[in-house]
Parts: structure tokens; sequence; C-alpha cells
């Protein structure tokens, strides 16, 4: 038998994992990035993976937050407990990424192309650790 943690227990677990797979992924990703794209693309490679490691912990905050208010109902509609959280998760998440992204892209202080795939990549890392946590507690 599992203990039962608190919600926001699990929210900071899940931002530890985050930022663990944002770090593998930094990691694994260094050296391609640098023979491929040379030293300035370092800088958008990290940039892309905190973006996908913010968007994931603004993501998760409708998920904890239900978990914390309790409300488990059963699914009554097309939009009703449990899936409407899930898909305001995801909206929110898509929202941070193209903001940040955007914000990052415009500023002019990364080079665009590496920061972009390092976006795609930091986001598409990111999604099993937010589908396991938003449906684990449903």
């Amino acid at each position: 038998m599992t203990p039962v943690r608190s919600p926001a227990a699990e929210y900071l677990r899940f931002v530890v994992c985050a930022v663990a797979v944002g770090a593998v992924l930094v990691l694994l990703g260094y050296a391609p990035t640098r023979r491929l794209g040379g030293e300035g693309a370092l800088p958008a490679m990290v940039a892309g993976c905190v973006i996908g490691i913010l968007a994931s912990a603004v993501g998760a905050l409708p998920v904890a937050l239900a978990r914390r208010s309790g409300r488990r109902a059963p699914l009554q509609g097309p939009l009703e407990g449990p899936l409407k959280g899930i898909l305001g998760a995801m909206a929110l998440r898509f929202a941070t990424v193209l903001t940040l992204g955007l914000s990052a892209g415009l500023s002019g202080w990364f080079e665009t192309r590496p920061l972009l795939i390092w976006i795609a990549l930091g986001y598409v890392a990111q999604l099993a650790l937010d589908a396991r946590y938003a449906t684990r507690g449903l």
C-alpha cells in the first residue's frame, strides 16, 4: 500500500521530475547541439528546455488545484469533471509555451532555429510526464 501524499507534495514531486527530465535532455543534447549549431546554439538549447519545464509546471496547476479541492466527479458531459481539468491543463501548457517561445524568439537573445527545435523537443519530452501526472489522480 502506498502512502497518501498531499496535493502540494505531489505537485512538488512533479516539478522536480520535470526539472530532471529537462536536465537529462540538456545533457543528452549538449554535444550534438554544439557540433551542429556551434557555441551560439547552446544558450538556445537551455532556453528551449527551460521553456518546456516552465510550461509543464504551469500546465499542471489546474490539475493540482483540482486535486486540492477534491473534485473527482465522474464524467457527466463532454467537458465535465476530470476531462475539463485535463483540457484546461493542456491549453494552459500550450499557451505558456507559445507565449514564452515567442518572447524568447523575438527578443533576439537566442539563435532562432536551435531555439525552436529545443522548444519542440522540450515540449515532447515533458508530454509523458504531464499525462501521467494528470491522469494519476483521476
